[in-house]
């Protein structure tokens, strides 16, 4: 485990309602390439916070990663309602772009 992990799983463990330290986990395990790993984290951010627009995001890279593109094109556009819906032009647009990339 890497110093920045350990860290960010304690304060995780301290502050178990902030909604950007799982979506960081889980981006630390993306990054040591545990797919599998990152979306129990991503699921975690979502459940804190379900306008968490980047979550969307990253769970939709990792689904397909682990060859799961029809649940990765599921999340994505669960991400694309909730962007709309906040009207987030910028998440909206880095989703669309991902989803437009997948479905290639």
């Amino acid at each position: 485990m890497s110093d920045r992990l350990d860290q960010l799983l304690k304060l995780h463990a301290a502050d178990p309602r902030d909604a950007d330290l799982p979506y960081m986990i889980a981006l630390e395990h993306a990054k040591a390439g545990d797919a599998t790993e990152a979306i129990g984290w991503l699921d975690k951010t979502l459940a804190l916070d379900p306008h968490y627009h980047y979550a969307y995001f990253q769970k939709a890279k990792a689904l397909d990663e682990e060859g799961e593109q029809p649940d990765a094109i599921a999340v994505l556009d669960e991400g694309i309602a909730k962007a709309t819906q906040a009207n987030d032009t910028k998440a909206l647009g880095e989703l669309q772009e991902l989803r437009l990339a997948l479905m290639d």
